[in-house]
């Protein structure tokens, strides 16, 4: 198969008859070839993994491409289609045009072809029959020259397999834009200028379409199937009419070129091909994971997605299967606390299948429980010896609280939301949050009359003291005022205590 028109060959060349146009080349060509070609000298099994749309498969036949000549030829071995591990021998004979032999075994047969020559295998989705993985072990056993490059989005979990996971695209911050020409050299934007030209002639990035562009490419993740096909609306949309409808990326990015397979043309269709190699019970997981948001760590996993105790698989195989199938990603958090995080588009998809379940309340509730209780748990810490680390946890935790915070306030549920932020209001004094505290506080104090006195102190007293930050002292007094009444009717002396400090200040 060429890499570029995908116009299938036996034989793996080096340049294709049908294709002599300069074509896309993905950006990260060079630093997965490099990979390669390093994984190449010293072993012989490389695997690409990461999400749907990513380009494994272009990035893996440019960088067979590139890599020193192969005595014996270099094979495309494409897998999307097959569903039975017991076809892989035979897809591979196809592939190679080694001729069946009698009754001997295809397997057989494979592997004395292999033994006598030097060649480079390329497997494209082998995670539709991950069963046959141990095959390809028996081939590089077989062949002492063959060495293999994988394409899937599960490793394979061979001795000396090495894997890369190929990282989206390099995007740039749209709240601190470069200029035109650094803007450029970002791969995400060079991309979507690419395609976008292709798709619309004499399109180019100006200092008007430059913001939105910049926002289109960061908010899709840098998924170089997304910016695909984002850039071919160019036809109809401008970027700024574009940019107001990305919020629905699934239903927007569909469409791509009618020579690549179906999943590869929609973003959907992506995704959807790694969800279908998840169970049932990997399913459900994944589907609620998505009431989180910037994050999750494995403690709160395991407290929210199995808060009855109905969850069919054990939280950590299931996250460890989903960061397998790339549906999910790791990144450090706090003290190196592992923290699981989805790309938006990943998130979007998981979101629909939450609806979908009909869990999604249930969740939710257990979501807020969960970040109440984590809150109430930080308050004393955060003027204690270990404010340090509870700040960075609150940090890191700022999206979830926020999402628990909007989650409460729209089901009339107040108390829930002055719990938060009577418990987190220093965390926003000290960080500089003051007038997103200020507004959560309000918005939850107004509906709050039936809340107990004691917590109604509290967010009343974080009320003023984010008004005093922001030398609002009017209302710093009226807050810190209404805090005193509240605290004494709660007969909370330490409470009164504090008020009166603050207010004498």
């Amino acid at each position: 198969m060429c890499w570029a028109c995908h116009h299938k060959h036996r034989y793996y060349h080096k340049r294709c008859e049908r294709h002599t146009e300069q074509p896309y080349l993905p950006p990260q060509t060079e630093p997965v070839t490099q990979a390669a070609r390093n994984h190449s000298r010293a072993h012989r099994l490389l695997t690409l993994t990461g999400p749907g749309g990513t380009s494994k498969t272009r990035l893996a036949l440019r960088a067979a491409d590139l890599l020193e000549d192969f005595g014996g030829g270099i094979y495309f071995v494409p897998l999307a289609a097959v569903t039975d591990h017991d076809l892989f021998f035979a897809e591979v004979v196809g592939a190679l045009g080694v001729r069946e032999s009698g009754d001997v075994p295809l397997g057989d047969v494979l592997k004395g072809y292999l033994s006598r020559r030097e060649l480079l295998l390329v497997l494209d989705n082998l995670e539709q029959i991950l069963s046959a993985a141990p095959l390809v072990g028996e081939l590089l056993s077989a062949g002492p020259r063959l060495k293999v490059l994988v394409t899937s989005r599960i490793p394979l979990g061979l001795y000396g397999e090495h894997e890369y996971a190929v990282p989206p695209l390099s995007v740039p911050d749209p709240r601190r834009l470069p200029g035109l020409e650094a803007l450029s050299q970002y791969e995400a934007v060079r991309l979507f200028i690419e395609r976008a030209g292709a798709a619309k002639a004499g399109f180019e990035v100006n200092n008007a379409n430059a913001p939105a562009v910049a926002e289109i490419c960061a908010r899709l993740d840098g998924l170089p199937l997304a910016i695909e096909l984002a850039a071919a609306r160019v036809k109809h949309l401008s970027p700024d009419a574009m940019l107001g409808r990305v919020g629905w990326r699934l239903r927007l990015l569909t469409g791509g070129a009618r020579d690549l397979p179906e999943r590869q043309r929609t973003l959907r269709g992506a995704i959807e091909w790694s969800h279908d190699l998840l169970d049932e019970g990997e399913k459900v997981l994944f589907a609620r994971m998505a009431v989180f948001s910037g994050g999750r760590t494995l403690e709160a996993i395991e407290a929210v997605c199995d808060a009855e105790g109905d969850l069919q698989v054990d939280a950590l195989d299931g996250v460890s299967s989903l960061l397998d199938k790339s549906l999910l990603g790791r990144e450090e958090g706090p003290e190196e606390e592992p923290r699981f995080v989805m790309l938006e588009t990943v998130h979007e998809y998981a979101r629909e299948k939450l609806e979908e379940s009909g869990e999604a309340e249930g969740v939710g509730r257990a979501h807020t429980r969960y970040f109440v209780a984590l809150a109430e748990r930080a308050e004393p810490e955060l003027t204690g010896p270990e404010q340090k680390r509870w700040f960075a946890r609150l940090e890191a935790e700022h999206g979830n609280l926020r999402a628990a915070l909007s989650r409460s306030l729209e089901a009339g549920d107040s108390a829930s939301a002055l719990r938060i932020g009577a418990a987190v209001w220093h965390f926003w004094v000290v960080r500089g949050h003051f007038g997103e505290g200020r507004r959560w506080l309000a918005a939850g104090l107004a509906g709050g009359e039936a809340v107990p006195a004691g917590i109604r102190a509290g967010a009343m007293h974080g009320l003023g003291e984010l008004a005093l930050w922001q030398g609002d002292r009017a209302r710093a007094v009226e807050g810190l005022e209404a805090s005193l009444t509240l605290y004494r009717e709660a007969k909370n002396r330490r409470g009164e205590a504090y008020a009166l400090c603050f207010l004498g200040w």
